[in-house]
């Protein structure tokens, strides 16, 4: 039977049948979410038999329990079909069937091993973690430091403190530049919001409107700063996070991607050897 199994689960049809049942899955999740139809929840109760026979057959192929639990990708698997078998009745309240069903959901993820390219990103994604979490420090101290410059700098002052000149000068401003969106609170009001301004900048949204509007603010004499100073920060953090930091994300996912390739490319030359 192992024999049998192992045939099986490596054979390439049987392959292309899980994938081509993955996505028939995936596809009848979504129509769940217009739809209760009893055909499909026929078909999905089937899909299910068929992932667990699945599963099954890979247990055992394996050559011992513990091969099977090392691979990664039999854990995922095997979680996701349990939770399939998980009904409904079983939920207490409403909170807890939302979080059941968007569990559910995730069987959608089973795509990401229909193709051995993919699951080599998701191997070049995990081996990233190590340096993408370091440059994540590296870039949180960025955007704390621009953030509290920021803030020095930029921060508007409460209209209520203002004298009566300045408060007409502070709302002719709110009329010639708004914060966008005008529901928007001032983008350099406090360090938690200037650093969701710095990574809005970042993504290159309204970045430029920025600093348009604290120039206006700053030929009205709101901010005590000068044009020169409020285009300096802006186009100095644009061009370090922008170009700097984020490369040195895709850098690091880059380089894992040609180690993952090249141990890829090594293992099927030694299992071509073997043969």
């Amino acid at each position: 039977m192992k024999t049998l199994a192992k045939k099986l689960t490596e054979a390439r049809w049987f392959e292309w049948l899980i994938t081509a049942i993955i996505i028939i899955n995936s596809v009848l999740i979504g129509v769940e979410t217009y739809t209760d139809n009893a055909t499909i929840a026929l078909i999905q109760k089937i899909i299910l038999g068929i992932f667990t026979f699945e599963i099954v057959a890979r247990f055992i192929a394996s050559d011992s329990i513990k091969e099977f639990f090392k691979g990664g990708w039999n854990i995922f698997d095997l979680v996701l079909v349990l939770i399939g078998y998980i009904p409904a009745s079983m939920v207490a309240n409403a909170s807890m069937l939302m979080a059941f069903r968007v569990i559910r959901v995730f069987r959608v993820l089973r795509l990401l091993r229909a193709a051995k390219e993919i699951k080599v990103m998701i191997s070049v994604l995990v081996r990233s973690m190590s340096a993408l979490f370091y440059n994540i420090v590296l870039f949180f101290i960025f955007v704390y430091l621009f953030a509290l410059v920021g803030v020095a700098m930029f921060k508007l002052p409460d209209p209520t403190t203002l004298p009566e000149p300045q408060q007409a000068k502070y709302e002719l401003l709110m009329q010639e530049a708004p914060h966008a969106p005008v529901c928007s609170p001032d983008p350099y009001g406090s360090v938690h919001e200037a650093m969701f301004t710095l990574f809005r900048a970042l993504t290159g949204e309204d970045w430029t409107d920025l600093r348009y509007n604290l120039v206006k603010a700053s030929e009205y004499d709101i901010v005590d700063v000068s044009p020169t100073a409020v285009t300096t920060f802006h186009v100095l953090w644009f061009v370090l996070s922008a170009f700097l930091l984020l490369n040195l994300v895709v850098g690091a996912i880059v380089n894992n991607y040609q180690l993952a390739m090249d141990e890829a490319a090594a293992k099927k030359d030694e299992e071509e050897k073997k043969e």
